[in-house]
């Protein structure tokens, strides 16, 4: 399976995704990539793979009702979960079932695009991003975020995974961590046409729950779900014990707090 393959997920996981890594893993960044496009009301922004929404829903808030926010995804569990959610009150949200390598929108039709952690996933990182600059109109803006490690609860995640069900299993759920470097992404972003590229690193905690039914969970709302599901139930058991023991260190009340980290581009259509 192939990096940009994997987030083919079912409704049913992608329901299990906006309960547990949306909203735990992804969900504290939402506010900090919105941020870094520096949003304004009425303007018009598309979130390219947007998931179930996590940072649509915020931009939209900022944007108000006289805003445009589209959210595309390719997946459509994904669409169908993000339409069964309220939105902010008075909000314009579109969502569209399209792929980031032809997103069939108009030209220069938006002034911000995000993208929260998505670009790992594109098989053409080049022309995904001229899709993003095609959309823009002259002056617009592009906020993007990717992982720049591994990181913490993943690294565990990924050892537990290895001794009790399989490597090839591990490497498939880590494959959302193999990301293009800080000079990747400029190199990537100005072959696409963007100017003043600058990517930084951010930095926050993030907060899991008790770890021994997190990360079953986790891994049910994710393409490896089914090897999980078919592993053996003692197997299955010591994966977030394992986990647990590996993260003891962070351990704060039944859950854990760890540092992570993610890449933060923007650029900007001249």
């Amino acid at each position: 399976m192939t990096t940009h393959e994997q987030w083919q997920l079912t409704l049913e996981a992608a329901e299990l995704y906006e309960h547990c890594p949306a909203r735990y893993i992804l969900g504290p960044w939402a506010p900090l990539l919105v941020d870094a496009a520096n949003l304004a009301p009425d303007e018009r922004v598309l979130d390219v793979a947007c998931g179930t929404g996590v940072v649509t829903r915020i931009a939209a808030k900022r944007v108000g009702p006289t805003g445009r926010v589209v959210g595309v995804d390719l997946n459509p569990g994904m669409i169908a979960v993000a339409q069964s959610l309220s939105a902010p009150a008075g909000a314009r949200i579109e969502w569209l079932e399209r792929s980031a390598l032809d997103l069939r929108l108009e030209d220069a039709s938006f002034d911000v695009v995000l993208c929260q952690q998505g670009l790992q996933f594109f098989p053409d990182k080049v022309v995904a991003l001229r899709e993003m600059h095609r959309v823009l109109n002259h002056g617009g803006r592009l906020a993007l975020s990717v992982w720049n490690s591994t990181g913490l609860y993943n690294n565990a995640v990924g050892d537990a995974l290895a001794r009790l069900v399989g490597n090839e299993v591990a490497v498939r759920f880590n494959a959302s961590r193999q990301v293009p470097t800080a000079e990747d992404l400029r190199s990537l972003a100005t072959e696409a046409g963007f100017s003043a590229v600058d990517v930084r690193v951010s930095r926050i905690d993030v907060h899991l729950p008790r770890l021994d039914k997190f990360v079953l969970d986790h891994l049910a709302a994710t393409p490896v779900a089914s090897a999980i599901a078919a592993a053996d139930p003692e197997a299955r058991k010591k994966i977030g014990a394992s986990v647990m023991e590996q993260l003891r260190r962070y351990a704060d009340g039944d859950g854990v707090t760890y540092p992570e980290e993610t890449h933060v581009l923007t650029a900007n259509v001249l």
